[in-house]
């Protein structure tokens, strides 16, 4: 152990002395401002550029999550609009299915219309034709019965002859002519 005396008891401490004390208590001093200037001019940038990052990671984060739910939104539409698209397209094609059934409906009562006017016309050209042919043998029998007449009263008034007569105008008339 050493032994202090009186001039040496302030000097040495513990076996410290001033200097080391002083120079110590110095360095402490500068290791702090050392590391305050270091905090400014290299930890606040490093933990700026860190918190930067990290906000534009959240905004990323963010932007996605928004970018997931509109396209999910779109999604929902376009499987709407597809909806919508075939239930339009079932009623166009449902739409002409019918419209090609009136069509369908319209061209069968005018073909009915029309081939009853046709029947019509042939019926009325039919009692035309049959008045006609009526009219001629009406004619016929006139002229059979004048022919006929002018023949009895050539001839006597007999009967047998008059009977006779008739029955030869009947043959030249032909018999299916006077029954109709």
């Amino acid at each position: 152990m050493i032994l202090l005396t009186g001039g040496e008891s302030m000097e040495r401490l513990f076996g410290l002395d001033f200097q080391l004390i002083a120079d110590a208590a110095l360095m402490i001093v500068a290791i702090f401002f050392l590391f305050l200037i270091m905090s400014y001019f290299l930890f606040n940038p490093a933990r700026k550029m860190l918190n930067d990052r990290r906000e534009k990671i959240r905004r990323e984060l963010e932007e996605a999550k928004e970018n997931q739910e509109s396209a999910e939104l779109l999604k929902e539409e376009y499987a709407r609009k597809l909806n919508d698209i075939e239930k339009e397209a079932e009623e166009i094609l449902s739409d002409a299915r019918r419209r090609a059934l009136a069509n369908e409906n319209q061209i069968v009562v005018r073909a009915k219309e029309e081939a009853s006017r046709i029947i019509e016309r042939a019926r009325v050209e039919a009692e035309l034709e049959k008045s006609k042919v009526a009219d001629e043998v009406k004619k016929e029998i006139v002229s059979v019965a004048s022919l006929m007449a002018g023949k009895l009263v050539a001839a006597s008034i007999d009967p047998a002859v008059q009977a006779q007569l008739i029955d030869e105008t009947l043959k030249e008339m032909g018999e299916g002519t006077w029954q109709n």
